[in-house]
């Protein structure tokens, strides 16, 4: 962690100033707003809103659209984004250029359009398009709106005119770049330099928190890339507040887990995903992801702070307050990508401010956010170990006592296909060359008679990813939806320096690099686990049990049509979303959309699905015009409760929809 000397001087005005006067109003979604991209910026992505309830949610329709196609040289087909609302007007981001834009919120009307024009900075960007969308402060007088560019720049418009705020860094923009280094130690290449960003920016009292994210593949080119950091800025000047480094310098706690000084060589390591903050507690929480590389860490012996772990840090100096590890030495891309949620809860009689941390192995991690220390027991236990040449593994895994896993993990036969006896023989005989284990079997070395990879259930394709969860805070109940898919982690030895400087990348003899372990894994065009492929789960809080369980989604067109099921009664499967999907949680109801287009007797339909929030019961559907891609928010406007979010896929380019009860 860095601060330079401005941080101190902001931590002494603050204390000087009156109580009222030290942070601006609260980010809440009480007033009928939706000011942060969870909601609020303990990301609970919950509403007290009511006027759409179960008895009307089935007469939902379109209030009005809002196409993305020009806010960039072409189409936009993965819009993930969530706006937000503040004073009638609805912000987002949108296209292939991420321009901002601002809507009536009633009407879908274009108030204003900001965007930068970046070249050869942009397009080496390592996260394209329009990313997740943007961060709102206010001061009760000002407005502002703020965003990170493709080429990982943070600008400040102002909310009124979308212009850029001229006492905000230089001319309205700060260069993220300018803290970042890559391995050795040398600043990155402010054009080409390897870092981006597709969350938005977090901002709490008077302090605006940015992340940072790097390319996604299964061969890094270097281990030695661009370390992963979090950087805070003064929302008012722009001026630099403090730096987190998520891989440690000497001198920084934590330096020691990476034996043989392995931090100097090694990269990535960033928060990637939502960051959340409690201004009254003065706390950051930081979801950090996986260490170059994902899959081998050969070349970073040791547990390797801070990778895979939920970091509390101070929001004014950027001092560590707490950490926990959530897996040790990381080797499956177990990163933590999605926001934590802070839950204010009551267990055994005793009230305390928590913050739940959910994962790709569909854990949910719980702590007191103040302390750090875990509500329930959560036990070392010992693990499989591997024998990949040159690998370090740790002997055991944190495993939480409660709540219970609240979908699959790991993998054995009983997780495989089961409609019929035929189909589940087909399916064992095709894992016969595969290694099957518990949670943290490690990846093997591939070779054609077998192992050709570890199979599993989570990673990059289950437990839950960067959509999160919502809370109820009220019920002190959390709701997370989840998907249950394999995954595969195999490794072959590098083929080319060209390709990648590390010792193993993921990939197969057959296939060569990248994720081919799954490439042959289905039985006759079907998935290969056993549904349900989609959940969303209930979690009692405080008590740590999960309520209830219910698919989401409609079941595939695949199974629902295959000739191998025909004249079998299947219950709903839901979906394995790929394109993956948040909810919105409010007064009564938990919102959903599908992923995906389903054949029914009105032709080829995505459902925006609506669930009792006690039960878990679907108690309504309407059409959307495409699959959710965003995770949905809500607000009122003019005494009228609307639902908007992001739809688009395959064919379908980007659009903002928002849905209204008839007059």
């Amino acid at each position: 962690m860095t601060r330079p000397a401005g941080a101190l001087a902001l931590v002494l005005m603050l204390a000087a100033l009156p109580a009222a006067a030290q942070q601006a109003p609260p980010l809440t979604t009480t007033n009928g707003e939706w000011p942060a991209y969870g909601g609020d910026a303990a990301h609970t992505r919950y509403s007290p809103l009511d006027q759409i309830d179960a008895a009307n949610f089935g007469e939902l329709e379109l209030a009005w659209r809002f196409k993305t196609d020009n806010l960039g040289p072409g189409p936009e087909f993965k819009l993930e984004g969530t706006p937000l609302m503040a004073g009638g007007v609805l912000y987002a981001t949108g296209g292939t250029r991420r321009a901002v834009v601002a809507l009536d919120a009633a009407t879908g009307e274009l108030l204003w359009v900001h965007s930068e024009h970046e070249g050869r900075r942009a397009e080496e960007a390592p996260r394209l398009l329009s990313g997740r969308g943007l961060a709102y402060w206010t001061d009760g007088e000002e407005e502002r709106i703020l965003y990170v560019t493709l080429g990982f720049r943070l600008v400040a418009l102002d909310a009124q005119t979308g212009r850029r705020v001229p006492g905000f860094g230089q001319d309205g923009l700060i260069d993220l770049k300018a803290a970042a280094i890559i391995g050795d130690g040398r600043p990155i290449d402010l054009v080409t330099g390897e870092i981006g960003l597709h969350a938005t920016p977090t901002v709490a009292r008077d302090v605006v928190i940015v992340g940072g994210t790097f390319a996604d593949a299964p061969a890094p080119k270097t281990h030695n890339n661009t370390k992963g950091l979090v950087q805070a800025f003064d929302v008012r000047t722009g001026e630099q507040l403090w730096t987190f480094n998520t891989v440690p310098r000497p001198g920084e706690f934590g330096v020691e887990t990476w034996l043989n000084d392995s931090w100097g060589i090694n990269g990535n390591n960033g928060v990637w995903t939502q960051i959340s903050a409690d201004p009254e507690l003065g706390i950051v929480y930081l979801p950090v992801e996986t260490p170059s590389g994902d899959y081998y860490g050969g070349h970073r012996p040791g547990n390797n702070l801070f990778g895979e772990s939920l970091v509390a840090v101070d929001l004014l100096t950027g001092e560590r307050k707490w950490h926990f590890q959530l897996v040790h030495h990381p080797l499956w891309g177990f990163d933590m990508a999605s926001p934590a949620i802070l839950a204010d809860i009551t267990v055994d009689g005793r009230p305390i401010q928590a913050v739940a941390q959910p994962g790709k192995q569909a854990f949910l991690y719980v702590f007191d956010r103040v302390t750090g220390e875990p509500v329930w027991p959560i036990e070392e236990r010992p693990v499989p170990q591997g024998d990949v040449p040159g690998e370090w593994y740790s002997p055991t895994q944190p495993f939480p006592t409660r709540p219970p896993a609240y979908d699959r993990q790991g993998s054995s036969i009983d997780d495989l296909i089961d409609f019929t006896p035929e189909l589940r023989a087909e399916a064992v005989e095709l894992v016969s060359r595969y290694r099957l284990g518990p949670l943290f079997t490690p990846p093997v070395i591939s070779r054609p008679e077998g192992p050709i990879a570890t199979l599993g259930l989570g990673a990059g394709s289950g437990g839950t990813n960067w959509p999160g969860g919502g809370y109820d805070p009220e019920t002190h109940i959390l709701y997370v939806p989840s998907r249950t898919a394999f995954y595969s982690w195999e490794l072959i030895p590098t083929p080319d320096p060209e390709v990648s400087d590390m010792r193993y990348v993921k990939g197969t003899q057959k296939y060569g690099v990248g994720h081919g372990g799954l490439r042959d894994l289905n039985v006759r065009g079907l998935p290969l686990s056993k549904p349900p492929y989609g959940r969303l789960s209930a979690i009692d809080l405080d008590r740590g049990e999960i309520l209830w369980q219910t698919p989401h989604g409609e079941t595939p067109d695949r199974v629902k049509n295959h000739p191998a099921l025909r004249g079998l009664d299947i219950p709903r499967t839901g979906e394995p979303c790929i394109h993956l999907i948040g909810p919105l949680v409010t007064k009564t109801l938990v919102v959903m959309g599908e992923c995906d287009y389903h054949r029914t007797d009105a032709g080829r339909v995505a459902m925006l699905r609506a669930y009792d929030k006690a039960t878990g019961r679907e108690v309504g559907a309407v059409p959307m015009p495409a699959p959710q891609s965003g995770s949905p928010m809500t607000y009122q406007v003019d005494g009228r409760q609307y639902i908007a979010l992001a739809v688009s896929g395959r064919t379908y380019s980007g659009e903002y929809v928002a849905f209204r009860l008839p007059e």
